[in-house]
């Protein structure tokens, strides 16, 4: 397959619906507790679509299933689900909504947004690398979030509210 050919901030090679594939999508996070331990955790993406208009302009959305969050440590997953933190059972979803995009070289750009967590709705500019097929585009994003903008606040001594966010999502052409 041919790979649309894409130039300087023209998106147009892209315009067309584009279908999130969750299971070829990946969320993982990365945090410090007691200030030098890593914790490592993935959350599972519920649901996404991105469009690109005929002139080149982007939206989308890009839902996280909250009740997804896994650490690997049972206490601490059940701890993730509470008012403390995400209060998943009140908020089932995090969702980054996009509403513009720009290109910045070669397969490479910025998804510009909102980012909603629980009640609060912050703006937020993800840098993105991505590779594009006649039939799927493949998006992968790594960028900091300090939780504490989003009123996530709860932590024990020597947690970090800095976290780093790793996603590699698969939309396929609608």
């Amino acid at each position: 397959m041919t790979s649309p050919d894409i130039h300087g901030s023209d998106l147009t090679a892209l315009t067309g619906t584009w279908a999130l594939d969750p299971n070829k999508t990946t969320v993982e996070f990365r945090t410090k507790a007691m200030w030098v331990l890593n914790v490592k955790g993935t959350a599972k993406a519920r649901s996404g679509s991105g469009v690109v208009a005929d002139g080149g302009a982007v939206s989308g959305r890009f839902e996280i299933d909250m009740s997804s969050f896994s650490t690997g440590n049972k206490k601490r997953d059940d701890h993730l689900q509470t008012p403390d933190f995400f209060d998943a059972q009140k908020y089932p979803t995090m969702t980054f909504e996009v509403t513009s995009a720009s290109l910045s070289g070669p397969e490479r750009g910025q998804l510009n947004g909102t980012l909603s967590i629980r009640d609060q709705t912050k703006p937020l500019t993800v840098p993105v690398e991505f590779h594009v097929s006649s039939s799927s585009l493949d998006v992968s994003a790594e960028f900091p979030i300090d939780r504490s903008q989003w009123g996530v606040t709860w932590a024990k001594m020597g947690a970090g509210l800095h976290n780093q966010v790793s996603v590699k999502a698969r939309f396929n052409k609608a």
